[in-house]
């Protein structure tokens, strides 16, 4: 099965909730248009839910580096929501867990966004 992509929206807050493998390939490019549609429709607060991601490889990983980069440089913010145990485990030993924001419910991931 390959990665299903849904979004949704909270205030100025898109929520993209993630279902299936982030590996290289499909899951990745996926997800790579699917940021890059956001910040070019304006979107600056991105979470990404990943409660039903099964399975994330280094590919996944990478791809979640650069949807970081992306939004970052287009003066936003992304966060990450319900992270699986080993997707978790996987952003401690990179130290990537530095990186993101990590929530464990959509409604802090929502309100943590600063109110411009």
């Amino acid at each position: 099965m390959s990665v299903k992509l849904t979004t949704h929206q909270k205030g100025e807050v898109i929520i993209v909730d993630i279902s299936g493998k982030l590996t290289l390939g499909e899951g990745t490019s996926a997800l790579r248009m699917k940021i890059r549609e956001l910040v070019e429709g304006g979107s600056r607060r991105i979470v990404l839910n990943m409660a039903d991601v099964t399975y994330m490889d280094s590919s996944g990983l990478g791809e979640l580096v650069a949807a970081h980069t992306t939004v970052t440089r287009a003066g936003g913010e992304m966060k990450l929501l319900n992270l699986a145990k080993r997707v978790h485990d996987l952003l401690k030993i990179t130290k990537l867990y530095t990186v993101f924001e990590t929530f464990e419910d959509e409604t802090s991931a929502v309100d943590s966004f600063s109110v411009a």
